[in-house]
């Protein structure tokens, strides 16, 4: 009597379904839609196909270019066949980290059901209440490391303002030609009175960073920030680093990973921790972007502590043009509210009388105050 093997009933779906945490983990973009969309995709396809695999994620599961070469390294990683065989669809998911205290246990790693050390991010609830008001420059690596997640996870609005296009609304003024329209396609008979109101458009926002030496402990912090709000709204928000000269980095902030994205403004920053000529930098900035467009109503938004090299009569003199073109000009200075601080640097002493606010900007907290100015503004 003879027996029969059974078929191999391996289900691809896990290894699948996998394959979207790792690009997940990478930074793209992976919703449950996307995963549903993928793996529907592939069930009209042959699974077994490289080819027709990897098409079917990068049309399912990629929003945005910078996408592409995450996505590109993560399938040859998760799908690279082994010598001699076909591709293979199998799990090799990650076990999920584990919450920990940022300060140091006894317990260093936890081991795995298979006897391999688990990741452990160290974190909690209560200590992340403590980092909130923590000063960015007496943070240890690892709670800088956490404070990086948590500037990620802010998510601003943006004011608005009144535009000049008109759209149907509730209330408002008497629209005219609708009502009248109207009219004639009920024969003469007036059923109501439409009306129309002024629509709203966000508010541009435009941040001058300080990347000066005075200001190394805190520039990484305010440029991830300045990360979070261009990435909330790439047309509306404008980002420039201030030193011995002025740099945009708009284009650079504007990619989604957030470490690409500091590392590609970092290779566009020519005076990083320098010197410090507010009044020179402010000028080429009003000259070239503000009296052009990007400050004209807009929230101006300027980092700095306030030490100036230069002369402090050109700074007041630029800080008077910009708030004439600015809705709101505001200044940050991550010294503000510290005990024994008073306003008596060179640059604040120029820049006071022409701000509408000055806050403190040394910790999260801060930030997030710095959120509800800009979006009440």
């Amino acid at each position: 009597m003879t027996t029969s093997t059974p078929a191999p009933t391996d289900d691809p779906v896990p290894g699948l379904v996998g394959f979207t945490v790792v690009l997940r983990n990478a930074g793209l973009a992976i919703t449950t839609d996307r995963t549903a969309a993928f793996l529907s995709a592939l069930d009209a396809l042959d699974v077994t196909s490289r080819m027709q695999t990897y098409w079917a994620g990068r049309l399912t599961l990629c929003s945005d270019p910078d996408d592409l070469p995450r996505y590109d390294r993560a399938f040859e990683d998760w799908f690279t066949p082994p010598q001699g065989g076909r591709t293979q669809i199998t799990d090799h998911r990650q076990p999920p980290p584990k919450l920990a205290a940022l300060t140091p246990s006894e317990e260093e790693e936890e081991s795995g059901e298979d006897g391999r050390p688990e990741p452990v991010i160290r974190a909690r609830a209560s200590g992340t209440e403590v980092l909130r008001n923590r000063d960015f420059g007496d943070l240890t690596p690892a709670e800088r490391e956490h404070l990086r997640r948590l500037i990620a996870l802010l998510q601003p609005e943006l004011p608005s303002r009144s535009s000049r296009r008109l759209r149907p609304s509730r209330h408002g003024n008497t629209d005219a030609r609708a009502t009248l329209r109207a009219i004639l396609h009920n024969q003469g008979e007036l059923r109501e009175l439409h009306r129309h109101d002024h629509s709203r458009r966000p508010r541009k926002v435009v941040l001058l960073v300080d990347v000066s030496g005075s200001m190394e402990p805190y520039a990484d912090a305010l440029l991830r920030f300045a990360h979070v709000m261009v990435r909330r709204s790439p047309g509306a928000v404008e980002a420039f680093t201030l030193g011995t000269r002025l740099t945009r980095v708009t284009r650079e902030l504007r990619m989604r990973d957030p470490e690409r994205a500091l590392a590609a403004a970092a290779k566009a920053i020519p005076d990083w921790s320098g010197g410090t000529r507010l009044g020179e930098v402010l000028r080429a900035f009003v000259d070239r972007w503000g009296q052009r467009g990007a400050a004209r109503r807009a929230v101006v938004v300027v980092f700095s502590d306030g030490w100036e090299r230069g002369d402090t009569d050109l700074l007041a003199q630029q800080m008077a043009r910009l708030r004439r073109l600015a809705h709101r000009l505001v200044w940050v200075n991550p010294h503000v509210g510290k005990e024994g601080y008073a306003p008596v640097q060179g640059g604040i002493v120029a820049a006071l009388p022409y701000l509408d606010d000055l806050l403190a900007g040394h910790s999260l907290a801060t930030l997030e105050q710095l959120l509800e100015v800009v979006r009440h503004a």
